[in-house]
């Protein structure tokens, strides 16, 4: 049997893949999930109600959004993480908040949804939840966007838009990006 240059080629450059004992090469190391919520981001506290649970989410195990409210008065800051093996979002819409504005007593609107399950809870107007805002600083990048941090309360529970079920948010305390836009 006659093989060519091209052909013994070919056979070393598919053994070295294998190694010696057939054993595919591993895989290279997965990159590190770059972080959407400033590198220090997180959401802590708790729900009761309808949906029970511990969130203590780390910006690694989260998502983070942000965008501008209608008419650009205030910011929407959306926290998504895993709990029980459902996906939720955390929405606290603040119409008040303005970039590099910190205080206590900042109205709130706070949304709650089991993302592909069409549940949705939020308080039905301001005045029931409000945010006391501790850190209001610009992030390094993209332009316009602060690290904001704070916590949250309400006074009363979130109800469900489309039933009669309600959630409770006790301790509830975030970081992470607002986008007002290039201010």
């Amino acid at each position: 049997m006659h093989f060519d240059s091209r052909s013994l080629l070919f056979v070393a450059i598919i053994l070295a893949g294998w190694g010696l004992d057939g054993a595919q090469s591993p895989d290279p190391p997965a990159e590190a999930k770059a972080s959407s919520c400033g590198s220090a981001g997180y959401l802590e506290g708790r729900l009761s109600g309808a949906l029970t649970a511990d969130i203590a989410w780390q910006d690694h195990e989260m998502t983070c959004e942000s965008m501008p409210r209608p008419d650009d008065k205030g910011v929407r800051l959306r926290f998504s993480g895993d709990i029980s093996g459902e996906r939720l979002a955390i929405i606290i819409a603040v119409p008040g908040l303005e970039a590099g504005m910190t205080g206590p007593d900042i109205d709130a609107i706070v949304t709650i949804t089991v993302e592909g399950s069409g549940r949705f809870f939020s308080t039905s107007s301001l005045g029931a939840c409000w945010v006391d805002v501790s850190l209001n600083a610009p992030a390094e990048e993209p332009a316009g966007t602060h690290i904001v941090a704070g916590r949250v309360a309400c006074v009363a529970p979130l109800g469900e838009f489309n039933g009669d079920a309600f959630v409770e948010l006790r301790d509830m305390r975030f970081s992470g990006i607002a986008e007002w836009g290039n201010s």
